[in-house]
């Protein structure tokens, strides 16, 4: 059980897996590790936007009884969840921002346990939710953040926006102030696929962790996951 599928619902978090994630995640002792953009691949829309959670339970149950060696997980924002994923009504608004996502994660983890039977091992559904979006990661080093995209003249700016929050998973997602509205306010020609994944590349993965701790818990868990499956070998 050391295949890692992870569920996203846009190029960017696709891309980020591919690219970020997946050599450090190798290294951690998995076999393959590689990102699926949820929903019929002849009808999505390949900039993401995330789907109704009937769509998206279906490609992971389909996944994990189809490959009953592999762990699934997800990476989508909580930015604009709909309110029919399960646990979204039930996330606590005025909590920190780890609370709304754990509450939507414990709930999505359940929904899947219910659907795939008494017999499965929960652990191997990793359900990750970002707070409150991809961009928010970027904010944990705003300054090689701006030379990533190009843009040193934008460090002051991105931050300053930092500096508002204690952590980047705590830049708020309201339709006005979501990380990515506040950037692309300040830089128009902000492609999401394209500097999204290549800032993130220049902040490292060592630092993304060090000031999201939501995706550092999320990360450990997998890693986590790799040392229990060689236990059990």
């Amino acid at each position: 059980m050391n295949r890692l599928l992870v569920h996203v619902e846009g190029e960017t978090e696709e891309y980020f897996v591919n690219e970020v994630l997946s050599d450090h995640l190798i290294r951690c002792g998995y076999s393959v590790v590689s990102a699926r953009i949820v929903g019929n691949s002849s009808l999505r829309d390949r900039r993401g936007g995330i789907r109704t959670w009937e769509t998206v339970r279906k490609d992971i149950v389909r996944h994990l009884r189809q490959d009953a060696g592999a762990i699934a997980s997800t990476m989508v924002d909580y930015y604009a969840l709909p309110q029919s994923w399960p646990g979204r009504p039930e996330a606590p608004q005025r909590n920190f921002a780890s609370e709304k996502a754990e509450t939507v994660e414990r709930a999505l983890q359940a929904d899947i346990g219910k659907h795939m039977g008494q017999r499965f091992d929960p652990g191997r559904f990793v359900p990750f939710v970002m707070m409150h979006e991809f961009e928010a990661l970027l904010f944990s080093d705003p300054d090689r953040f701006a030379r990533g995209i190009g843009r040193p003249d934008l460090a002051v700016a991105l931050r300053a926006i930092r500096q508002e929050f204690e952590s980047p998973e705590d830049i708020d997602d309201s339709v006005e102030t979501a990380p990515s509205r506040r950037i692309v306010r300040l830089f128009p020609g902000y492609v999401k696929p394209l500097f999204g994944v290549v800032a993130a590349m220049e902040i490292g993965l060592a630092t993304i962790r060090r000031e999201c701790p939501h995706f550092n818990g999320w990360l450990g868990r997998l890693e986590s996951l790799t040392k229990e499956i060689s236990n059990l070998q």
